[in-house]
């Protein structure tokens, strides 16, 4: 049997699962099954896992309002549940087997179907999971997750011809050091905003004092 669900370059759906739960609901929902099937070949789970909101986007391209109602959605379904654990907290998911396979069946006449992550679904060795092994590599590490966002980002950008990212693109290459100067320039730049509105605040007080002098 085919795949039923599974995203390596792109994303296959499983077509009556798609109409019993909604299309976005079903890329979603093939997207972290993949995700959830990336940390089982690295041994990282335990039925939990985690995924960000921008690794989501990247991968199905669903902003986060449409991430939020879909989330609803497969929760009210019992297909999946999510809680944020952590610090930083990060959104984890565990997905119900179970009701994913009594879905289909019920759709298929009790057709005896079986999902078998390890044997069935595939991943090929292409950017889009070369990108996986970055975002998991990044998200271990104890920063913000704007900050974490940013870097993955920056350094996951792809080049013209789609093969190699930005940080693939360098000579040497250390995670750890590069995100801690990243970390440490995130603080520069916000430094100068938090200026300037200190700044301008204390240009409305001056100027009000100027208008209050003038009355006088």
């Amino acid at each position: 049997m085919k795949h039923l669900l599974s995203s390596s370059a792109f994303i296959v759906l499983n077509k009556e699962l798609a109409r019993q739960v909604g299309l976005k609901e079903a890329v979603l929902l093939a997207d972290l099954i993949s995700k959830e099937d990336y940390f089982i070949s690295k041994g990282m789970t335990d039925g939990w896992f985690f995924n960000t909101e921008a690794n989501i986007e990247a991968d199905t391209t669903l902003n986060s309002y449409h991430q939020r109602k879909c989330l609803k959605t497969l929760r009210k379904l019992k297909i999946i549940e999510t809680k944020r654990m952590g610090i930083p907290a990060k959104q984890y998911f565990k997905i119900n087997e179970l009701q994913v396979l009594q879905i289909l069946n019920n759709l298929s006449d009790k057709k005896s179907t079986t999902i078998n992550k390890n044997k069935e679904i595939k991943i090929t060795n292409n950017i889009s999971n070369r990108r996986n092994d970055f975002v998991f590599e990044v998200l271990t590490f104890e920063y913000d997750e704007s900050i974490l966002n940013g870097f993955i980002d920056y350094w996951t950008e792809p080049n013209k011809s789609n093969t190699k990212m930005k940080f693939e693109l360098n000579k040497t290459w250390k995670t750890a050091l590069r995100l801690k100067t990243w970390a440490a320039n995130q603080k520069k730049w916000d430094k100068p905003k938090a200026n300037l509105k200190t700044m301008s605040k204390l240009d409305a007080q001056i100027n009000e004092w100027q208008k209050a002098k003038e009355l006088l």
